[in-house]
């Protein structure tokens, strides 16, 4: 028996002796290696960074919404209007009992009186609203007191009655004064977002809205409302300090059990009760998530052409592995190894590489969301549904690894079928183009086709064909380019450049090599298109939400203001000069007419690409009329100025600061008369400065401000970022693709290394120069980088140009969309193509100089 399972044991274990050797045998060809491991880096990054990419658009429009989303309304709402004051305790009791099951804290509560227009105070009846919150105080800059039971008066209204600490209201009936605040101010801190309406002061005597006093507790304000004679509560506001959701899982959970508390406290209340009670936040929730819907549906179809194209790759690993192991493949088959045991072999020796590139482009897809995704935050389900579509995309790759090398072992030595020049002549007359073209033209259809986004519209449809066409149009300039090329690779044998032997030398080269060389030019051009068609659609929607915000607001933050500021009566605070300017406005002859200083004009409004220069043309009225600016000229424009005569236009634009596109014109403040001043109806003070800082000068300087906005909140930035966010996943898709394409090159450099290695030592001995060898390889390589960087640039920007204004979201508002200057883009390109050209010439020159022409012409 031993004699008999000896030789068998020994040679199963010669036979399996490759197998297990085979990860130390890799190491022969490091490039190889590195080749393979990059290939499924970057193969499961793109899988992964999908999947987080459209979470991470969800949790940063989360983030958005809850920035304009008053903070304790992230969670419920219970509102109670015309209250009795009795009912208060059992009402807030009932929403306290309940919030814990729930997940919820300790409720704040919020309770105004109405306007009590006869309150005195040292003898004089003041128009005063009675109010108390829970933590109110803390978000209140106390002037003068203490947190004594009492309560806390506004400033304004504390000096115009000329109290003094201690001082009691109705007749000594109220609650002691005990603090003096700085009265709230519009824009309010976001704190009081929700009660702004009830909590802000609009003016300083006798406010219409009426002067606000706090109790500093609950019991001071029930008896002074009962003390000053409130009919009851005008308004009753239970909230909670919930935190803010940072992924639209956390804000649909939190939604959630806010809508179980909401129906739980509603049936323990009871249907007679007057609650006004729900989830303010849910229609937020409802935004972020048919957002991410919309980006996942979009990148969608990208993603599975990144992916195909990543398996590609590790089908061409394989290929150049079975050739570089050709002669230990057919010593393997003649021993009695099959197909799938070969393949396996070769998972053997590269399965490790896969396996850490795999990892490591799962773990970047994660660690670098930051740099390439959305700015939010993914949620988990979304990290570990990433983890799982990167594995599958790993596995895949090993399938695809071994059935390559075995389909290719079954047709050479099973079949005996060697070179499948059929099958090659048949994929290369398929009008690949013309499929690629029709599905361009598809989504170019559906593109023209999309009705224009409306102004109230917070999440604009996306069609994901639609958004696919700049990438279908830059793949059929790669595949015309390759069916070109491999043209004219096929009529090469006729050139005939034999006084120039460099450049004879590398055409043949690349003759011999025209399956390689159309594949690293389609993938190339590819890469390059898809670079310069996403940058430039994505930092075209960035720029256009810049210029329609600021050209809207005319500056970083505008006010309306009275007219004694417009007319120089009344200057400007001291805080506001320097970085604001005071503009007017006239209407009236179907033009509008803005009044600008020229001076102030140019250094604190928003003036983007305008020349300031123009603005020196201004000034008084001339014997042709008063100079002016035209905007947006329309053949029927009327030159006539309301009241001030006939315009004489020194210059044409087609949007100006705050007039947009709009038929108008512009003139400076000194072609008007001081009568002229008065009787303009409209005054303007644009800042630099944040709006809060404009509106407290303002006030402080007890100015009117009314009608106050902000560039940060003059436009929903939300459908100009799903854009971006969309077109930046083709970016990063465009710049994998280049690194796809940089190794698909060096692979086809060390596939042919043996042979270069001959051919180049032969010409040596020959007597060429080891420079113009060099440069031989140079006019190889660099013919094919520059032809897909002229291909690819040029349509990328092309395609850039066409389709930026078609995915604009706000077209009603001038100027459109259009993509950025790309100089600096293609001169990046043609560097990057630069360095790699040298790379390659100087890795396949360096293969000739450490050959043994011997060694070569023997193997």
């Amino acid at each position: 028996m031993r004699s008999r399972r000896g030789p068998a044991t020994s040679r199963n274990a010669r036979r399996a002796g490759p197998w297990r050797n085979a990860p130390r045998a890799a190491l022969s060809s490091p490039l190889t290696l590195l080749v393979a491991g990059v290939t499924a880096l970057l193969s499961c990054f793109l899988a992964g960074a999908a999947v987080l990419h459209a979470s991470a658009a969800g949790g940063a429009t989360v983030s958005a919404q809850a920035e304009i989303t008053c903070p304790d309304l992230y969670g419920p709402s219970f509102t109670q209007r015309g209250v009795d004051p009795a009912t208060v305790p059992a009402t807030l009791e009932t929403v306290r009992r309940h919030a814990p099951a729930h997940g919820f804290g300790e409720p704040r509560v919020a309770m105004y009186t109405p306007d009590l227009s006869n309150v005195e105070f040292a003898g004089t009846n003041y128009k005063t609203r009675l109010g108390y919150t829970d933590g109110g105080l803390d978000q209140l800059a106390l002037a003068d007191g203490s947190r004594a039971p009492g309560l806390w008066m506004g400033k304004d209204l504390f000096s115009q009655a000329g109290l003094s600490l201690g001082a009691r209201g109705a007749h000594g009936a109220l609650p002691p004064v005990v603090g003096v605040y700085q009265d709230l101010v519009n824009p309010a801190p976001r704190w009081w977002c929700s009660q702004q309406a009830l909590a802000v002061q609009q003016r300083k005597v006798d406010p219409a809205g009426g002067a606000i006093v706090f109790a500093t507790d609950r019991d001071s304000f029930f008896q002074a409302a009962a003390a000053a004679g409130a009919p009851g509560l005008e308004s009753m506001r239970i909230t909670f300090d919930t935190p803010t959701p940072a992924t639209v899982a956390e804000a649909e959970d939190q939604t959630r059990r806010a809508g179980e508390l909401v129906a739980a406290v509603r049936a323990d209340l009871g249907p007679g009760t007057r609650l006004d009670a729900g989830t303010p936040f849910g229609i937020s929730v409802d935004i972020a998530s048919q957002a991410q819907e919309n980006v996942r549906d979009s990148i969608l179809p990208l993603a599975a052409l990144s992916v195909l194209v990543g398996l590609g790759g590790i089908g061409t690993v394989g290929l150049q592995w079975y050739q570089r192991r050709y002669r230990h493949v057919r010593l393997h088959v003649t021993r009695g190894s099959g197909p799938l045991a070969v393949g396996g072999l070769a998972v053997a020796e590269l399965g490790t590489a896969l396996l850490l590139g795999g990892a490591a482009g799962t773990a970047l897809a994660h660690v670098l969301l930051g740099v390439y995704g959305p700015p939010g935050a993914a949620s988990a389900p979304a990290k570990l549904l990433s983890v799982a579509v990167a594995a599958g995309v790993l596995v895949l790759s090993v399938l695809l690894l071994a059935g390559v090398v075995a389909v290719r072992v079954h047709r050479e030595f099973q079949l005996g079928r060697v070179a499948g020049g059929r099958a090659r002549q048949v994929l290369f007359w398929l009008p690949w183009e013309l499929g690629a073209a029709a599905l361009a033209l598809i989504g170019w259809l559906r593109l023209t086709s999309r009705p224009p986004v409306t102004a109230t519209e917070p999440v604009p449809p996306i069609d994901p064909i639609a958004l696919t066409y700049p990438v279908f149009v830059v793949l059929t300039a790669g595949l015309v380019a390759a069916r070109l090329g491999w043209l004219l690779l096929a009529a090469s044998h006729r050139a005939r450049f034999w006084s120039r032997p460099a450049l004879q030398l590398a055409i043949r080269r690349l003759a011999g090599a025209r399956a390689p060389v159309t594949g690293v030019l389609v993938i190339g051009v590819l890469a390059l298109g898809t670079l310069a068609a996403g940058n430039g659609i994505a930092d075209g929607q960035r720029t256009a939400l810049e210029t329609k915000s600021g050209l809207f607001v005319g500056a970083n933050s505008r006010a309306d203001t009275e007219s004694t500021v417009g007319t120089g009566e009344v200057p400007l605070p001291e805080a506001l000069r320097g970085n604001s300017t005071v503009v007017g406005e006239l209407t009236g002859t179907g033009s509008v007419v803005l009044v600008v200083d020229p001076a102030t004009f140019t250094e604190s409004a928003w003036l983007g690409d305008f020349d300031p220069a123009l603005l020196d043309r201004l000034g008084p009225p001339g014997p042709d009329g008063v100079p002016a600016l035209r905007v947006g000229h329309r053949p029927g424009q009327r030159a006539e100025l309301p009241g001030l005569g006939d315009a004489a236009p020194v210059a044409d634009l087609t949007v100006f600061p705050i007039i947009g596109g709009k038929p108008g014109y512009v003139i400076s403040r000194a072609a008007l008369t001081p009568q002229q001043l008065t009787g303009v109806p409209k005054w303007t003070v644009l800042s630099e400065l944040p709006l809060a800082s404009l509106t407290g000068a303002l006030a402080a300087a007890d100015l009117a401000h009314p009608n106050e906005l902000s560039r940060q909140t003059a436009l929903d930035a939300l459908p100009f970022l799903l854009v971006e966010w969309t077109f930046s996943f083709v970016v990063v898709l465009g710049a994998v693709l280049a690194v796809v394409a940089v190794l698909a090159l060096l692979v086809a450099v060390e596939v042919r290394r043996r042979q270069n290695a001959l051919a180049g030592a032969l010409v040596l001995r020959m007597g060429m120069r080891p420079r113009a060898l060099l440069r031989s390889h140079l006019i190889e390589h660099g013919a094919l980088a520059g032809m897909a960087v002229v291909t690819g640039v040029a349509c990328g920007v092309a395609v850039a140009a066409i389709s930026a204004p078609r995915f604009d979201p706000a077209r009603w508002l001038a100027p459109r969309s259009a993509p950025p200057d790309p100089t600096l883009f293609v001169l990046g390109a043609v560097a990057a193509a630069v360095l790699v050209v040298a790379m390659a010439g100087w890795i396949a020159v360096r293969s000739v100089r450490t050959a043994r022409t011997a060694e070569l012409l023997r193997a």
